[in-house]
């Protein structure tokens, strides 16, 4: 698997589902609210015998703003939310691919976004944003 193919992938994908949001395959020097982007990446190669399977955890941020608080988290819950036009989680639903196809236009065998954490204030540079962290999992190929 190509880590930097794959985290420019992850974020077309989210772009094409959720055209409103700004979204990048590398951590941004300034964020552009709402934002999303791919941050650190785990790798844990050899998962099967003969470099047939490795694994990857990828941590994505999802950031909004927080000139109003209610407001602000409003807007990150329907990103968060499990279904709908908004959904992250659809988006990547929608990045798997068919049943039986490998996913992110085949760059992986599947992906599955696992979990959200990290419910919170983020700060870049000075700026101050709402924001969650989304753990990915991919396998594919070693």
């Amino acid at each position: 698997m190509d880590p930097g193919a794959i985290k420019e992938e992850i974020a077309n994908s989210i772009r094409t589902a959720i055209p409103a949001l700004n979204c990048f395959g590398y951590c941004p020097d300034s964020v552009p609210e709402p934002c999303f982007y791919v941050g650190e990446i785990e790798i844990d190669f050899d998962r099967a015998f003969q470099r047939g399977m490795d694994e990857m955890r990828v941590t994505c941020r999802l950031l909004v703003s927080r000139a109003d608080d209610r407001a602000g988290q409003r807007a990150l819950d329907t990103y968060l939310s499990g279904s709908g036009a908004s959904s992250i989680k659809a988006a990547f639903h929608a990045a798997r691919g068919a049943p039986g196809q490998p996913a992110l236009g085949g760059l992986c065998d599947d992906l599955h976004l696992t979990r959200v954490q990290g419910y919170r204030m983020y700060e870049v540079g000075e700026v101050k944003f709402y924001g969650a962290e989304l753990i990915v999992r991919i396998i594919g190929e070693g």
